[in-house]
């Protein structure tokens, strides 16, 4: 009974020594709250449960949404839901727990917070709610990256979404689209109608130009020897015909 109570508690003290790194983790060895610079990945960590523990921190990417207002140029403010994907490097996790602790996700937001206002102030509320959206996450993920590479967080994209206008500058820019799409769609009408009006400018041309040929080509010879393939041809139709004629060309009568 004895011997059964030492092997179930040597069982219980080696289970509580273990750390399981699942993929995507990274365990760090903490003694004496001093972390080690060995870094154990995927798989078992053991350790004295009576002096340390393992740290383990996410090397996937991780996606921090925060929702915020944002001022613009002529002194609004644009409310927006935002995406910010990033990693921390695997040989520099010790680092950024050593320096910001296991909440380094407070840092990032904070620093996002100074870029994004400091960005987002040199453009117009309408410009982050079409196509300058781009430049201006582009813009905020380099001034983040000075700031948070030489740490080891890499910032991987910048993602702003759901934009909320103020409601009058919303109306005002939807009535411009409006407007771009109808101008847009004249436009369209207009070019149809100029190629409809060439194209019957070329009909027309065509139809003179055939007919002036067609006039200059009938002579008096023509129009003679057109006459007689005529009689020709009547000469050989079994049908009685009354032929008035001038001599020169017929009119048939049945």
């Amino acid at each position: 009974m004895k011997k059964n109570l030492i092997i179930l508690s040597a069982l219980t003290l080696l289970f509580q020594s273990c750390a399981i790194v699942r993929p995507g983790e990274v365990g760090i060895k903490q003694r004496l709250g001093k972390l080690s610079n060995e870094i154990t990945t995927d798989g078992p960590a053991f350790y004295n449960p009576f002096t340390s523990k393992i740290v383990k921190a996410s090397i996937q990417t991780n996606d921090l949404v925060l929702n915020l207002s944002l001022p613009s140029k002529e002194g609004l403010s644009v409310q927006s839901d935002v995406s910010i994907l990033y990693r921390l490097e695997k040989d520099k996790v010790a680092t950024i727990i050593n320096t910001y602790g296991l909440a380094y996700e407070n840092i990032i937001s904070n620093v996002f917070r100074s870029a994004a206002a400091d960005v987002s102030s040199n453009f117009f509320a309408k410009d982050m709610h079409s196509g300058m959206r781009a430049t201006i996450e582009t813009e905020i993920k380099i001034k983040m990256e000075n700031v948070l590479a030489q740490q080891g967080i890499v910032v991987e994209s910048v993602l702003m979404k759901s934009i909320q206008l103020p409601e009058g500058l919303a109306n005002s820019v939807e009535r411009k689209l409006q407007a771009e799409q109808e101008a847009m769609r004249m436009e369209f009408v207009l070019q149809q109608e100029k190629l409809e009006a060439e194209r019957k400018i070329i009909q027309a041309k065509g139809t003179r130009d055939s007919q002036k040929i067609l006039s200059e080509g009938l002579n008096d010879d023509i129009i003679k020897l057109r006459s007689i393939e005529a009689f020709q041809e009547l000469s050989k139709s079994p049908n009685s015909k009354i032929i008035v004629t001038d001599g020169k060309t017929p009119m048939l009568i049945d």
